[in-house]
């Protein structure tokens, strides 16, 4: 049972009780990541979610670690380019306890300048693990060639040479600007007492008077970019894509319908034609990512440098029929998968914590999994149909390659080098 409480500094406090779990997870939710950094100060916010592990005015990082774990739970955090996300889950017998760990590392953290200069060097070896990972690594390359140096084109984890440069300062800066009660959104879903749980975060995060800052900026523009990035690699990866669609798109459903048809699970047209009847890839999929203000759908596919042009094709080919091939058959099928994943995943309490929360941030509302699984339903094959060919037929395709090939040796097998 969902419900929105208001806490007494208006942050607004989402709940869903789940009773017949063990579980309880609770999320507090800050509106700001890479995007709205200043490139001088870019993976500031990533930065500041690692130090807030870093010890409190009443609990050191290793009591605050042995905490956690004598309560069999999970405390952690996660920065995206929107959104900066700390959480913890324990069993529902320990909820009070999980609840002052998580407010305490949120509201008295104490940064201290040692653990920063370590921290420098961890973060920078979490950027190498990144550089070092080609599959990863390609997005952000992709993303840069899209969205440009700034906001959306930027890495959550920033630079090496931003990082080196960040202080004591600096990190208190950012929680003044962004950590105050108009950019904070707080959700649970589990099994708890919502009388003691009201209590607790009304004495604590519901007496926090810092206001933040809402940062405002004009959608990016989408830059149809074809970049060959050479790196002797054993295998070459590329992401392709086009425009999409943002959050609130009353169309979001005829989306992950599209998106799901043309490379979503292992019945999808990419993965049969590429994979299956050909040969080509291992990893081959499409995915869409949405913002505030806009959207990216893309493909990503790991091949050998040989078969590159051709997957690139292939792939080019599939998105360009779309518009007239789409079946009614597909688009039950397509229903099905997305109605049974969507369940499935809200089977996870930090699962409906993460729907709740995510649906207050860009929507402002709650939908019910009979409402979206309704909306799913509603779709019909000509609104599929209309949307590809918008999408399709709305300007060219970015392509992002990263491995041992040069631009030069796609000239001949590559159309969109053409």
């Amino acid at each position: 049972m969902y419900k929105k409480i208001i806490l007494d500094n208006n942050i607004p406090l989402l709940m869903e009780k789940v009773n017949a779990v063990h579980s309880v997870c609770i999320g507090i939710w800050v509106k700001v990541g890479s995007r709205y950094e200043n490139p001088g100060k870019n993976g500031i916010s990533h930065f500041l979610e690692h130090m807030f592990f870093k010890g409190t005015g009443s609990r050191t990082a290793q009591d605050i670690a042995t905490e956690i774990d004598s309560l069999g739970g999970e405390l952690n955090a996660l920065t995206s380019t929107e959104y900066t996300l700390f959480y913890v889950k324990v069993l529902d017998e320990y909820v009070e306890q999980a609840i002052a760990i998580l407010t305490d590392i949120f509201l008295q953290s104490t940064f201290p300048e040692a653990d920063i200069e370590k921290e420098k060097n961890i973060v920078s070896e979490e950027i190498k693990m990144v550089e070092d990972n080609p599959a990863d690594y390609v997005y952000e390359l992709f993303s840069k060639d899209i969205w440009g140096e700034k906001g959306l084109g930027q890495s959550v984890l920033g630079r090496q040479e931003t990082i080196s440069s960040f202080t004591r300062n600096d990190l208190i800066n950012h929680i003044n600007r962004y950590y105050g009660t108009e950019n904070i959104i707080l959700a649970c879903s589990g099994n708890f007492n919502e009388e003691k749980l009201l209590e607790h975060l009304n004495s604590t995060i519901g007496a926090l008077e810092r206001k933040g800052e809402q940062e405002s900026e004009p959608a990016p523009g989408f830059t149809a970019k074809i970049n060959i990035v050479t790196k002797d690699l054993s295998e070459s990866h590329i992401c392709l894509g086009l425009k999409g669609l943002p959050y609130r798109s009353e169309e979001r459903y005829s989306m992950h319908l599209l998106n799901t048809i043309l490379g979503s699970g292992i019945s999808s047209r990419l993965f049969q034609n590429v994979r299956e009847n050909r040969g080509l890839v291992y990893s081959i999929y499409s995915y869409h990512v949405a913002y505030f203000d806009t959207g990216l759908w893309g493909v990503y596919a790991g091949t050998d440098k040989k078969h590159v042009g051709e997957v690139v094709n292939l792939t080019v080919d599939e998105i360009k029929a779309l518009p007239d091939s789409i079946t009614a058959d597909e688009l039950r099928r397509a229903g099905a998968q997305l109605k049974g994943n969507l369940i499935l995943a809200l089977e996870s309490t930090s699962n409906k914590m993460t729907n709740i929360a995510k649906q207050e941030i860009y929507y402002g509302q709650y939908f019910s999994p009979e409402e979206i699984i309704k909306m799913v339903e509603s779709v019909t094959l000509d609104n599929v149909r209309a949307l590809a060919q918008r999408l399709v037929g709305n300007g060219p395709l970015a392509l992002t390659v990263y491995g041992n090939v040069k631009e030069n040796d796609l000239r001949n097998s590559c159309k969109l080098l053409q």
